[in-house]
């Protein structure tokens, strides 16, 4: 079996497991109780915030712990917007387009940046909605549907020129432990997801810069300084800490090992087949190609039968049911070959003998049903 879904979820790592899992079956207490035991996990969540937030950011910065990525980026959005308009594109996660949607319904002026063809925000056209009533503006790092990056510290920086009062905040779910970036003076918010690093799902974490002022998005017991309550997932915040520093100590590494799984896609998949979407610049992590022709769904379906497992687009907006992406619409991408979509995402666990038996593969299935079709 091949896996190249790995933007929707990574298989959990299996080291940093086995030095995780005694937080499930010996250290089980509550961190947030007064026995030594419980205080003991206090402090070992106190060192997993710092040892986190070394591989991105600096003595600035504070985390919240979250359920997943799309709660910090709904913790970052429904805190954040507090008067004016929120600004944000339309190649979000839908984590972040849903939240916005659901502040314009609330009353909020939402305005929406358009996209570059490869799935990147038009900067210029971000700058122009920009006003002194502007409280926050979102940008996501990595487009998990395109791969695209946003260098979100320059945004930030010219956001910030403008108005200096507005909230900055990044989706960098598919960026965390992929790029080797870290982030800037001028960002304020910055979301994150344990699982797509070889983490454990149901973990993920808001990084915040430490003058900012947000509200509690869960309310209860106070914990995470009062920012979300409930009691806290020790084992889920130990596996996205080792995962994380793993990642970070060859971030580099994996990512030259990801892009020449790539660039062998992108050489070996038939030009007359597919038309690759995703930018040579962008995340090595992520290679999109619409299928001249066929539908993304059919290749899917009969890929996975054949020992492939590949994605049409995000996962998560897989359940809205739409036939096409709206990102990639956003991109000005045709609905024919929009309904060809294909994502390939990779991990470090990915070889080069794989890229090469998929490619072969893919164009195999596609050639045979376009053969099928004429």
């Amino acid at each position: 079996m091949i896996y190249f879904d790995n933007a929707a979820t990574t298989r959990p790592d299996e080291q940093c497991f086995e030095a995780a899992k005694q937080y499930i079956l010996k250290d089980y207490y509550n961190p947030s109780a007064l026995y030594a035991e419980g205080y003991n996990l206090h402090l070992l969540l106190k060192a997993a915030r710092a040892d986190i937030l070394s591989c991105i950011a600096d003595e600035n910065f504070e985390i919240i712990f979250t359920s997943c990525g799309t709660e910090a980026d709904n913790h970052a959005l429904f805190s954040g917007a507090k008067r004016g308009n929120v600004i944000t594109t339309y190649g979000e996660h839908s984590a972040v387009y849903s939240a916005a949607a659901e502040l314009k319904q609330r009353g909020t002026e939402v305005r929406f940046a358009p996209l570059n063809s490869d799935g990147s925000v038009n900067v210029d056209a971000l700058m122009r909605l920009i006003d002194n009533k502007t409280s926050l503006v979102s940008v996501i790092h990595v487009n998990n549907e395109t791969g695209a990056v946003n260098d979100i510290n320059a945004i930030a920086k010219k956001v910030k020129a403008i108005n200096a009062n507005a909230l900055f905040h990044s989706d960098g779910v598919q960026a965390f432990g992929k790029i080797p970036a870290k982030l800037g003076k001028d960002i304020d918010l910055y979301s994150i997801s344990a699982h797509k690093i070889g983490g454990m799902k149901g973990t993920g974490a808001l990084i915040k810069r430490k003058k900012v002022v947000l509200k509690p998005f869960i309310y209860g017991g106070g914990q995470e300084g009062g920012m979300r309550s409930g009691t806290e997932n020790v084992f889920g915040i130990k596996m996205l800490e080792l995962a994380a520093l793993k990642r970070y100590a060859a971030v580099k590494e994996n990512y030259s090992r990801v892009a020449e799984i790539n660039a062998v896609l992108r050489r070996e998949l038939d030009r007359e087949l597919f038309t690759v979407i995703s930018p040579e610049n962008g995340s090595p992590y992520i290679l999109t190609v619409g299928a001249n022709g066929v539908r993304g769904e059919t290749i899917l379906h009969e890929s996975d039968d054949r020992g492939l497992i590949i994605g049409t687009g995000s996962a998560c907006s897989s359940n809205e049911k739409k036939r096409y992406s709206r990102v990639i619409l956003a991109c000005g991408i045709k609905e024919e070959l929009a309904d060809g979509i294909l994502r390939l995402s990779f991990s470090p666990e990915n070889t080069v003998e794989e890229a090469h038996t998929a490619a072969k593969l893919l164009n195999e299935i596609v050639k045979n049903r376009r053969e099928i079709m004429s």
